[in-house]
């Protein structure tokens, strides 16, 4: 089936003159083509013509059948001889085609005379052989009196080779009337050419709207729909399967296809959209690199597979399935492998944030690590310091082996809260089983045992936060516990969480030295990355502080109007 043409008219991008049409060389191109069409179009009906006869005149004795099937299967065949022909005329057809794929001869009939193209190809073969005989008869009159005028000097010459008569008179052609004889054959010559380029320019237009499919304006706005929500929803790239299951319906949707599917490189259905059918399942071919596989399916049915490709790496197929006497065109198979660009842009950024998300989890359990290390160790080494202190004063010192062994037992606490803090941490459920407020409920208990601060927890109920919002709001809280401990050199902290008007409010307050926020234009390693938190669950990050006045840090966030309202 074609479906795309390309062609150079006359006159496009080079100046016209006089002697345009006669130097041009797709003067002689139309000039040859003219020349086959007559004995061709004659072939043709001939074939045709006589083919539907044999087959109607002979139906009883049942041959005519074959005659009849044999007359149907020339008319693609001869219309791609006319096609590759039409060449000569500047145009440049792109066909799609199955290979000849065995499928039985109903299958093909139906097929066949379902298609619009063979009638559209049977009405070219019937009128190739009247506008043929009608261009020749003009052409060859032009000419052959062009010539006559060219020669004048030769036969004018010559008068009793050629005798010239004129009402019984005997007309001597004298030298002037030989020259303007001649110029009217190189005009002749000027007229036949333009006459034969514009009889091309009929037989181009004829090529094209009878050996071609039609534009499909509606279909390709269609398209144009399909890939921007296609382009959106991989930016979306919040769900996999559910971003593949959209993108094989908008393929389905702007094209002809019954059915689109996604496969995994072995041939898994990763995704579908329309009837299931065999084809869509299990191996396949492999399409070439940028391009399509086409051919027929079980039934008569047609298979276009495209490659999808996820970031170099093989990420399977994309399938299309078409009715038997549908085709994709070039334009259609184009959009598909848009569609399967799009299909492979997804896998691989599915895939990046997998490793992503594991870089991450394995940063956050070193870091996790540090912190048993640094705390807990030194807890447990103070532990048995103070133990050892209080055996060695034991019977001697009582006052100060009471004071080791208060000393001792605070830092048991902090140990135990901060482990569990740390445990709680490392649990990748953590949050979702225990929330928000249980989770820095455990680090408020670790940072004061541990460090000796005075914390003043007002954590209320658990907000209402998405499961991302609630994991930012966690590690920016806790960062900012963090600070205070590493930099603030405070005594105090208050840490609040409120929600109010669908805005969850999470406030971490110290006492301690501040800082000048203008001597730190690019902010630290630590606020850049709890910025960075913030933002990523669509709330803002606000850290107010002065030398000698603590620091307050503020991040807000919008409530989760589905967990608000479960």
């Amino acid at each position: 089936m074609m479906d795309a043409m390309s062609t150079s008219l006359p006159g496009q991008g080079r100046r016209e003159g006089p002697l345009t049409d006669l130097l041009a060389s797709r003067t002689y191109r139309t000039a040859l083509y003219v020349a086959l069409a007559l004995p061709l179009g004659g072939l043709v009906f001939g074939l045709l013509v006589g083919g539907a006869l044999a087959g109607v005149l002979t139906l009883p004795l049942l041959v005519g059948a074959a005659f009849l099937l044999g007359t149907l299967w020339l008319v693609p065949g001869l219309a791609d001889v006319q096609r590759w022909l039409a060449g000569l005329l500047g145009l440049r057809f792109s066909r799609v085609t199955p290979p000849p794929v065995y499928a039985g001869v109903l299958p093909w009939l139906r097929a066949t005379l379902a298609d619009a193209a063979t009638y559209r190809a049977l009405m070219f073969h019937l009128l190739q052989l009247p506008l043929a005989a009608v261009c020749w008869i003009v052409l060859g009159t032009l000419l052959g009196a062009s010539l006559a005028a060219l020669a004048a000097p030769w036969w004018a010459a010559r008068p009793e080779v050629f005798p010239l008569t004129w009402n019984g008179g005997q007309v001597t052609l004298t030298a002037l009337g030989a020259a303007g004889l001649l110029l009217a054959g190189l005009g002749g010559l000027l007229v036949t050419a333009g006459v034969l380029n514009l009889l091309g320019r009929v037989w181009a237009w004829l090529a094209y709207a009878l050996l071609s499919a039609p534009l499909d304006e509606g279909g390709a706005r269609r398209e144009v729909a399909a890939l921007r929500r296609a382009a959106g929803r991989v930016a979306l790239g919040d769900d996999l399967g559910a971003t593949l299951a959209d993108l094989a319906g908008q393929a389905r949707a702007a094209s002809t296809a019954r059915a689109v599917a996604l496969t995994a490189p072995d041939g898994t259905l990763r995704a579908a959209s329309g009837p299931d059918h065999p084809a869509l399942h299990g191996p396949g071919a492999s399409p070439p690199a940028g391009g399509a596989d086409v051919r027929y399916a079980a039934g008569g049915a047609t298979l276009a597979t495209l490659p999808v490709v996820a970031g170099g790496a093989d990420g399977g197929t994309l399938r299309a399935l078409y009715a038997p006497g549908t085709q994709p065109g070039p334009e259609e198979l184009a959009f598909l492998l848009s569609i399967a660009d799009h299909a492979g842009t997804a896998l691989h950024a599915a895939e990046l944030i997998r490793r992503a998300s594991e870089r991450a989890e394995e940063q956050e359990r070193a870091r996790l690590a540090r912190e048993l290390h640094d705390s807990v160790a030194q807890a447990l080494y103070g532990i048995t310091l103070g133990a050892k202190t209080a055996r060695a004063t034991l019977g001697r010192d009582p006052e100060k082996t009471r004071a080791s062994l208060d000393y001792t037992i605070r830092l048991a606490e902090g140990g135990v809260s901060e482990m569990k803090a740390l445990l709680f941490s490392l649990r990748p459920d953590a949050l979702e089983e225990g929330g928000l407020i249980a989770a820095l409920t455990q680090n408020a208990h670790a940072l004061g045992a541990r460090h000796g601060l005075t914390l003043h927890a007002d954590l209320g109920r658990e907000p209402s936060l998405s499961p991302a919002a609630q994991a930012a709001a966690y590690r920016v809280a806790q960062e900012a516990l963090h600070n205070v401990v590493k930099h603030a050199r405070a005594s105090q902290v208050w840490l609040s969480v409120r929600e109010e008007a669908g805005v969850v409010t999470v406030e971490v307050r110290d006492d301690g030295r501040g800082f000048d926020p203008a001597a730190l234009p690019g902010a630290t390693l630590g606020q850049r990355s709890m910025r960075e938190r913030a933002q990523g669950a669509g709330g803002t990050l606000d850290v107010q502080s002065r030398p000698g006045t603590g620091t307050t840090v503020t991040l807000t966030l919008p409530a989760d109007r589905e967990e608000g309202g479960a």
